[in-house]
Order: C-alpha cells, then sequence, then structure tokens
C-alpha cells in the first residue's frame, strides 16, 4: 500500500468503507461477537457520532477503522484501499500518516509542557502543524507552556487533541473524549473537536453515550448487539453550546 493511493480524489470513494465486517474474540459456545456483519459508507469530512450501550460495538469498530484490530471477516477499505488485508507494517503506517486518536484518558507526558506534549507528534509527522498552531486550534495558545499538572481536565483534553492533529491527519477518532469531563468542560471539548472537523476537514468519529451529542454531528449511528441499528443524517446540526447535557 503506496501512500499516494491513501490520497482522496476530487469525487472519490467514501473515507471509509465496511462490507458484511465481523469481529469474534474466542472460539465455541463461549465466543464474543463484538460485530455482526456490519456495512458501513461514511463520506469524507463528516463528524459522525456513536451511540449504543457498552459492549454494543462501538469501541472495536472504532479500533478496527483505526488501524489498531483486525476484523475476523469482512471488508474495510479506507478511501478505496482495501486495509483488511493489509500487513502489520503498512497499518502502522496508515495510523501514523492518517489517522489522530483521542481517548477518555488524555495519556501526556507530565514532565512536559503543552508544546513538548504536542511536538512528540510533529517530529515524527511528514507534513505537522506547528505545535502553536494546533494548541491555538484547541483555544489553549495562553496555555502553551504550562505542564498537564497545571492545566483542568478539560485543558488537558484539548493538548491531547492538539496532539493528536498535529498531524494533520484525515481522520480523527475520540472514544469518549468526554467521558471523564463535567458538562460545561465537555462542551468546551466538543467545540474544540467541531472547530478541528471545519478547519482541518478531518473525518470525525466521537463515541459517547451522552445521546444528545448527537445533535452535533452530520451522521448518527446507533450500535445494538453488535449491529448498525440506526445509520441517520441530521438535517440540521446544533451547536455544542446548545446541547442539553
Amino acid at each position: 500500500m503506496q501512500a499516494e493511493t491513501l490520497k482522496q480524489q476530487a469525487g472519490g470513494p467514501p473515507c471509509f468503507e465496511t462490507r458484511k465486517l465481523s469481529k469474534v474474540y474466542g472460539e465455541g459456545p463461549g465466543a464474543v461477537h463484538a460485530l455482526r456483519g456490519v456495512d458501513l459508507a461514511v463520506p469524507e469530512g463528516e463528524l459522525v457520532v456513536l451511540l449504543g450501550p457498552s459492549g454494543s460495538g462501538k469501541s472495536t469498530l472504532l479500533n478496527i477503522l483505526g488501524g489498531l484490530d483486525r476484523a475476523s471477516s469482512g471488508a474495510f477499505f479506507f478511501r478505496g484501499t482495501p486495509m483488511h488485508d493489509a500487513s502489520e507494517r503498512q497499518l502502522t503506517r496508515f495510523r501514523r500518516d492518517h489517522v489522530g486518536f483521542v481517548f477518555q484518558f488524555y495519556n501526556l507526558m507530565p514532565s512536559l509542557t503543552a508544546r513538548e506534549n504536542v511536538s512528540l507528534v510533529t517530529e515524527i509527522a511528514p507534513d505537522p502543524l506547528a505545535p502553536e498552531e494546533a494548541l491555538s486550534l484547541v483555544g489553549l495558545e495562553k496555555r502553551i507552556d504550562h505542564f498537564p499538572a497545571q492545566l483542568s481536565g478539560g485543558e488537558q483534553q484539548r493538548v491531547a487533541i492538539a496532539r493528536a492533529i498535529a498531524k494533520k491527519p484525515g481522520v480523527l477518532l475520540c472514544d469518549e473524549p468526554t467521558g471523564a469531563l463535567d458538562s460545561a468542560t465537555g462542551i468546551r471539548v466538543l467545540e474544540a473537536l467541531k472547530n478541528v472537523n471545519e478547519t482541518l476537514g478531518a473525518t470525525t468519529f466521537i463515541i459517547t453515550h451522552n445521546a444528545s451529542v448527537a445533535g452535533m454531528a452530520d451522521r448518527v449511528i446507533v450500535f445494538g448487539d453488535g449491529q448498525i441499528r440506526e445509520n441517520r443524517v441530521n438535517a440540521t446540526k446544533a451547536e455544542p453550546s446548545e446541547l442539553a447535557w
């Protein structure tokens, strides 16, 4: 898989497409069917919210789309390029060059400033944003030289987002990014994700248990028992500040 084959062409294929994607953990009667034949197509640049109870398959799908896990069967394409049979080296390159990850826990280096935490990514990316620019996109230009212990939980999460976007990924995958935050702080984090999606054009997935977050999405995907129960496109989108927490 050459890097140039992953570049999106005008009028080209979806950012992600899955066909009968399944994931099974274990064997025999105790096997867990995390995904059961998922068919999905997500256009470039959408902000997608994934809803569903714990164990419904949301995180499993996100891990496969991000190249962190492999499906048991079915097909998975990124911009038309098949990824289900990619080698480990190809998946590593895919994650490095195209995917930014944001998790519930920030995983910042406590001995490094916000700028230095973001620089960890910019030093290995081929065409990165400056750390200052990435932090500005999430509203932290005035906290750039602060250490994690000097930042609130929401600010630390926004540093984690800046770190994820500094390599200018085509895809941003967020697993419960507001799960450990209060409502006011969570809204600021969602505002940062919205700004990144609109400014950089990164196709953005947000897993959440908070159904109200669906109001800010282009597309809402509801999971249940390893299957997509609903896939809808919002006719209008709410601002994060308008969400009922």
